[in-house]
């Protein structure tokens, strides 16, 4: 119980971060022009507007409980593109936002942990506030490298599109009734995915703290 204590405390940090992760989302999209998510209250710091129940809460919990850093998701923002000034555009700044909410929390977790890495204490409370952060920033920045997988509906899959000719880019999103299907497959079926994506993780993450 000890040894899962930080990552229990990990979720609990994370679970804000996976809102804030989709209130960017419909942030950048008031940004640039498209007022929806704010019209139904999904620029809210409210949790409860934002609680997908799998992928906030059980998902999660289940990745806690097995010793895995938490990663999940929110309740979509709702977006409407034809709203935005310059749709082609839009869709990218508005997919990137998520994930760079991610790398800021990440970067200013990063931050606090070089500075309490350098204190010369022996303090156990000091111990599990260190844990606690590395876990939070890890996650971070496991939710930011996840989402960049250009997969649709993920998040990088959105930068891909605003690249692709019309017809090209119309093509691939059709994919993205498949995204979550293909995305369990790779998880589950291709060890080099998953290991990916925690090799990416790592290695930004020790450039953070070097």
């Amino acid at each position: 119980m000890t040894k899962l204590l930080p990552l229990f405390l990990g979720f609990a940090l994370v679970f804000p971060a996976i809102i804030l992760h989709e209130i960017a989302h419909g942030y950048a999209a008031y940004l640039c022009g498209d007022p929806t998510a704010k019209w139904r209250g999904r620029l809210s710091l409210n949790p409860l507007r934002h609680i997908d129940p799998i992928g906030t809460i059980v998902l999660p919990a289940v990745l806690v409980l097995t010793g895995v850093s938490p990663i999940g998701w929110a309740k979509p923002v709702p977006i409407d593109l034809s709203r935005t000034r310059r749709p082609r555009q839009a869709i990218w700044i508005i997919g990137i936002a998520g994930p760079a909410m991610n790398l800021a929390l990440a970067l200013v977790g990063a931050l606090v942990l070089r500075g309490l890495l350098r204190l010369p204490s022996d303090s156990r409370v000091l111990y599990w506030v260190v844990k606690i952060l590395a876990v939070f920033t890890i996650s971070n920045l496991m939710l930011m490298v996840f989402n960049l997988v250009p997969i649709p509906p993920l998040d990088g899959s959105r930068v891909v599109t605003a690249l692709l000719p019309p017809r090209l880019a119309w093509q691939y999103l059709r994919l993205e009734r498949y995204g979550f299907l293909i995305v369990l497959a790779l998880l589950n079926l291709a060890p080099w995915f998953g290991k990916a994506i925690d090799s990416i993780v790592q290695a930004i993450f020790r450039f953070l703290l070097s």
